[in-house]
């Protein structure tokens, strides 16, 4: 376990808060702390306690991590039959790498809605690949 202790600064940054909110935390007991002359001081045990386990980083800490983007898109197509949607939603699925997708038909409404959600340019590729779906089925 580590032995670090951390600023209220330091804890704000860590939580996205402001300096007087974590402050308060300290003074109500939410968020034990140690008094070391004008300043507390939380040690990592103890801001891992207060988060549920585990503590934040800060911007500048995660700066090496990878930065991951994603784009969900949702396609309504109306007036499509059964075996058309479920003709567009097989083809969708299997050209699907690397997307997560789900497929909801409504019946009575004859609706098909396709979610998409993944990297922009494999969704952006995806969204040609179900435009031209849609317009060669009957």
């Amino acid at each position: 376990m580590t032995s670090e202790f951390y600023s209220v600064e330091q804890v704000a940054e860590r939580l996205g808060l402001h300096v007087r909110t974590v402050r308060g935390y300290v003074r109500d007991g939410r968020l034990k702390a140690v008094r070391i002359g004008k300043q507390y001081r939380i040690a990592h045990a103890d801001l891992a306690a207060f988060t549920g386990g585990e503590v934040p980083q800060t911007a500048r800490e995660s700066a090496g991590r990878t930065r991951r983007v994603e784009v969900s898109a949702v396609v309504e197509v109306d007036a499509i039959s059964r075996a058309s949607a479920d003709r567009v939603s097989t083809a969708v699925v299997a050209a699907a790498e690397g997307l997560r997708v789900q497929v909801i038909y409504d019946g009575e409404r004859a609706h098909l809605k396709l979610i998409l959600i993944g990297d922009p340019g494999a969704t952006a590729a995806m969204l040609q690949i179900v435009a031209t779906l849609v317009e060669n089925v009957a």
